[in-house]
């Protein structure tokens, strides 16, 4: 699986493994081990270096990062660096808050190395995981998809084992992986995912279940793969700018499937600045292409006002700002306007 995961990325001529010292990182790096003392992937020269970030959330990390370490340096890998994080939830979860801390020191960490693929341990039990914590929040065809095999430097190799497949690797190579407590604690839904709603679906739904939800991801990450392709080039041949903001011509969008609809309205928001909107706060803006006359505005996630400006009203404005109930905004130049427009602005910030 790595050797593909890497003939697949390119033979990159150094990679470093993202190891925390539990069973699915430390077995990646026994597997990336045996590649760093040949030397090379299919005759394409390598070397394997790694990363262990100590999150500083548990009471001995610093001695659990040092030990995993000195397991790293022992497989051979090297150059091997501990990063030391504070994790800052500021507006966000735990996870959350960590996954950031987490990428950026592995990012640090890749780019001072020279490293051109990093090395994550998920496996397919991750994958059923990330599915079902998905359909619990209801999210649509992206999220579903799961996490994808290769993300840029990101290599996910091992998506297609399951957890007990990294844990006999570590005992064949006689490893002594560290097991992370807060996998098992109660107060993290995706700890409850993995040790309460995954074997309680596989007992009454028979063995399969962590598979069949994993290749769901796969099916839709094709899906999601083409859907995001339609929608950025629809949103290309769309998108009129002006100054600080867009517009969009209703007729057009009305024309759109619903499922090219919605993902052009979430890439306006982005462009002007805004974050990934909800469903709710999409199919509020969508709304306004019902509308009759000038309508809006509805708020979006990152301080973005979309609101529909009416034909009469762009004929009539000739460049000048629209109403100031509305958010105002320099309108669309007259000739260029054949029907009403759906408007996205970023928010002027309150005078101090």
């Amino acid at each position: 699986m790595l050797q593909n995961a890497l003939a697949d990325a390119g033979y990159p001529r150094h990679v470093m493994v993202a190891c925390s010292g539990g069973p699915d990182s430390l077995a990646l790096a026994a597997v990336a081990s045996y590649f760093a003392r040949r030397g090379h992937v299919d005759g394409h020269p390598v070397t394997v270096g790694a990363a262990v970030v100590d999150h500083q959330l548990q009471d001995g990390s610093a001695a659990i990062a040092a030990r995993t370490a000195k397991t790293l340096q022992e497989l051979g890998l090297s150059p091997v660096e501990v990063r030391t994080v504070t994790v800052a939830g500021a507006g966000m979860g735990p996870e959350a808050a960590a996954r950031e801390a987490r990428h950026a020191a592995l990012e640090a960490a890749a780019t001072e190395q020279g490293a051109e693929a990093v090395l994550l341990g998920h496996t397919l039990d991750d994958q059923a995981e990330q599915v079902l914590l998905g359909l619990a929040r209801g999210s649509g065809t992206r999220s579903l998809a799961g996490m994808r095999p290769t993300r840029g430097k990101l290599l996910r190799p091992f998506l297609g084992l399951r957890r007990a497949d990294t844990e006999e690797i570590c005992a064949v190579e006689e490893l002594d992986p560290w097991h992370d407590p807060t996998n098992a604690d109660p107060a993290f839904a995706r700890s409850r995912t993995r040790v309460e709603v995954l074997p309680h679906l596989e007992e009454k739904l028979g063995p399969g279940v962590a598979e069949s939800l994993a290749r769901t991801a796969a099916i839709l990450q094709l899906d999601a793969d083409y859907l995001e392709d339609v929608a950025e080039s629809t949103f290309a041949s769309l998108v009129e700018r002006d100054d600080g903001g867009l517009s969009l011509p209703e007729e057009a969008l009305r024309a759109l499937a619903p499922a090219i609809r919605f993902r052009v309205i979430a890439k306006a928001a982005a462009d002007v600045g805004g974050q990934q909107p909800s469903y709710q706060r999409l199919l509020a803006a969508e709304a306004l292409l019902r509308r009759q006359g000038s309508a809006g505005p509805v708020e979006l996630p990152g301080g973005v006002s979309a609101y529909r400006l009416s034909l009469a009203q762009l004929e009539e404005s000739k460049g000048n700002p629209g109403p100031a109930a509305i958010g105002g905004g320099s309108s669309v130049p007259r000739e260029r306007a054949r029907c009403g427009k759906l408007v996205f602005r970023p928010q002027k910030p309150p005078a101090k």
